[in-house]
């Protein structure tokens, strides 16, 4: 399958994950990302998304508190954790076996990558 054919076959289903993704860290953090975008490859889901910070943490980084700030986007990913695993699951018709998330504050970007488990008979995938 030609790269051009997979992308354009994950589109809506990247698209949706995109969206509920942001949704969950808006309902966690008051507002979510305000650009966003998924990338999926056989096992793997990862988000992209840029402007997440909220304006007391943009205040807080401004003011030299980003490890701070790191912490508190840490927290809100852990308690998110379940919510954002279970949109990747129920988007995808498959287990998330493990998720990873990280943050930057200049720029202002958030990673939050999904292993799936592999397929039944997929005998190349990676197995966390």
């Amino acid at each position: 399958m030609s790269r051009e054919t997979r992308q354009s076959r994950d589109g809506p289903l990247a698209a949706a994950i995109t969206t509920r993704v942001v949704q969950v860290f808006g309902d966690y953090t008051g507002r979510g990302p305000t650009r966003g975008r998924t990338f999926i490859n056989e096992n793997l889901v990862s988000c992209l998304l840029r402007d997440t910070l909220t304006k007391p943490e943009r205040t807080l980084a401004a003011a030299g508190e980003v490890e701070t700030v790191l912490e508190v986007r840490r927290r809100f990913q852990a308690t998110m954790r379940d919510d954002l695993v279970a949109a990747v699951e129920d988007l995808t018709g498959r287990e998330v076996a493990v998720f990873m998330s990280e943050n930057h504050v200049d720029p202002d970007v958030a990673v939050e990558t999904f292993v799936l488990e592999p397929v039944a008979g997929d005998k190349d995938a990676f197995h966390p």
